[in-house]
């Protein structure tokens, strides 16, 4: 074998070793027994495979151990689903490999149509708590996005002092998040979603955090005109991460949800803006 076909090999062989770990620490840490199950049999598949490619390199490939750590810990804060789907959008890049090594290797090009195939039977088995109810997740963020980003700006004109402002835009905020959660618990409740209260208390800690992290620029800083552009820049880093997530999490399109929500509440900010200066 030459370098550089043995180079590829080694590539190969890193990458299913790597994954293996993931799969079989994601599927050691999974509460849902039958996540658990579907990630360990992703993860035998990704040993067996490792297994073959070292049976052609004869050497012993340690796995990516940065890769590993950075991933689990993805897992953790936001979920299975999405840090499988990143996975899954990483396989679809490093195809390319297994191209250059089908040549050789006809077993190769099997491989990449046996994980293309069993992978997406397996992630779509997954059922993730969290992507169930993004649906209040998305009302939550959004309503505190437009209308605290809203108040704020026009409290920014119309009042003089932050703490003022500070103080009327948390009774405004935590306000809003009960009545929002009241609101989709009734609007739950009356079409018999057995998963009613859940939803609430999605809804409403969304629209909760949201607020806090809105309203902090003015608890922190003296000038309300510069904690007006911190909070208006918060509102925009939230509405791209959790974009971000989501068009991951749901294969969702991310420019145009970033770029419509973003539109929204920044337009609802400049009118709000305009009408604290009339009052």
């Amino acid at each position: 074998m030459d370098a550089k076909l043995k180079k590829l090999v080694l590539r190969a062989q890193k990458a299913e070793i790597t994954e293996y770990y993931i799969y079989k620490t994601l599927s050691a840490i999974c509460k849902n027994k039958n996540n658990a199950v579907i990630l360990k049999k992703i993860g035998d598949q990704e040993k067996a495979h490792a297994l073959f490619w070292q049976n052609i390199s004869k050497e012993d490939v340690k796995p990516n151990k940065w890769r590993f750590k950075a991933t689990v810990w993805l897992a953790q804060i936001f979920g299975l689903s999405f840090v499988l789907k990143l996975m899954e959008k990483r396989e679809e890049m490093g195809s390319n490999l297994y191209k250059n090594l089908s040549s050789e290797f006809p077993e190769a090009e099997v491989f990449a149509a046996e994980e293309e195939k069993h992978e997406q039977e397996l992630l779509a088995m997954l059922d993730e708590e969290r992507l169930r109810f993004v649906g209040s997740i998305v009302l939550g963020l959004n309503d505190a996005l437009v209308e605290l980003t809203g108040a704020l700006a026009g409290f920014t004109l119309a009042l003089n002092s932050n703490k003022i402002i500070s103080l009327v835009g948390l009774v405004t905020g935590i306000s809003a998040a009960m009545s929002m959660a009241a609101s989709d618990y009734l609007s739950s409740k009356a079409e018999n979603d057995p998963y009613a209260k859940k939803s609430a208390v999605y809804t409403g800690f969304a629209y909760l955090i949201t607020v806090i992290l809105l309203i902090l620029p003015y608890l922190l800083l003296t000038d309300k005109f510069i904690a007006l552009g911190i909070t208006l820049f918060t509102a925009i880093l939230i509405i791209f991460l959790f974009n971000f997530y989501i068009s991951v999490a749901k294969d969702l399109n991310f420019k145009a949800r970033f770029w419509e929500m973003t539109a929204i509440s920044l337009g609802v900010a400049a009118f709000s803006f305009f009408v604290g200066y009339l009052l």
